[in-house]
C-alpha cells in the first residue's frame, strides 16, 4: 500500500512539472525566429548562461526590444542555477546606482524592466508575481510596443496558467488584436507565439 502511494505521489510531481514545462512561457521559443542574429547565436553557445557581453547588449538602449527579448529566450527557462536574473539587476545597480526597488522600477527604461521581468520569469515560471510588476511597469513606460505588450501578456498568463485557461488565452489575443501597437516583432516570432497560445481558445 505505502509503495503504491508513493508511486502516485512520484507520478503527480512528475505531472505537474511536464505541465507547467507545457505552459506559455515554456512553450514559446521566440529565439527560433531569430536564428540570423549575431547576439541571439552568441547566446546560444553560453549553455544558458547571461555573460557580461550579453547583458552590455540587453544594457543598450540603441539595440531592438525583439532581439533582447530573443536574447532571453535563447538562454532558455527552468532552474539551472545561474541566477542571471540577479546577476543582471547587480550589474544595472552598479551601472545606475539605484538604490532600491522602486527607484529602479521608476527610472528605469521599458527595455530594462522587460528584459529583467522576463529574465526572472523565465528562470522561476513556478512564481512569477515579481516579474508581473516589472512587466506591467515597462508596458506602462512604452504602451505601444508590440514587444513589450506580448511578452508582459505571456508573463501574466503564465500567472493565470493553474486557474483560468479562458484567460490564459484572452490575455495574450488581446494584444494580436490591438491593431495601434507598433509591430516591432518579427511575424516568425508572432506565429511561434500564438501556434502554442491559440491551443487554450
Amino acid at each position: 500500500m505505502k509503495a503504491k502511494l508513493a508511486l502516485l505521489l512520484i507520478a503527480a510531481v512528475v505531472l505537474s512539472q511536464n505541465l507547467f514545462a507545457d505552459s506559455p512561457l515554456t512553450s514559446t521559443p521566440i529565439s527560433e525566429a531569430y536564428k540570423d542574429s549575431k547576439i541571439v547565436q552568441l547566446a546560444s553557445t553560453t549553455e544558458g548562461r547571461l555573460t557580461i557581453e550579453l547583458m552590455n547588449y540587453l544594457n543598450e538602449s540603441m539595440h531592438p526590444v525583439e532581439l533582447k527579448i530573443a536574447v532571453i529566450n535563447q538562454l532558455g527557462w527552468g532552474f539551472n542555477g545561474f541566477n542571471n536574473a540577479y546577476y543582471f539587476y547587480e550589474y544595472l545597480q552598479e551601472k545606475y546606482n539605484f538604490k532600491d526597488t522602486d527607484e529602479f522600477l521608476n527610472q528605469a527604461s521599458a527595455d530594462l524592466l522587460i528584459s529583467l521581468a522576463y529574465l526572472q520569469a523565465m528562470e522561476n515560471y513556478f512564481n512569477v508575481d515579481e516579474p508581473i510588476i516589472y512587466a506591467l511597469k515597462a508596458r506602462s513606460k512604452n504602451n505601444e510596443s508590440y514587444t513589450i505588450n506580448i511578452i508582459c501578456a505571456l508573463i501574466e498568463a503564465q500567472n493565470a496558467f493553474d486557474s483560468d485557461w479562458d484567460e490564459v488565452y484572452n490575455l495574450t489575443n488581446e494584444v494580436r488584436n490591438n491593431r495601434s501597437l507598433n509591430r516591432d516583432m518579427k511575424e516568425d516570432a508572432v506565429k511561434i507565439i500564438f501556434d502554442y497560445m491559440d491551443l487554450y481558445k
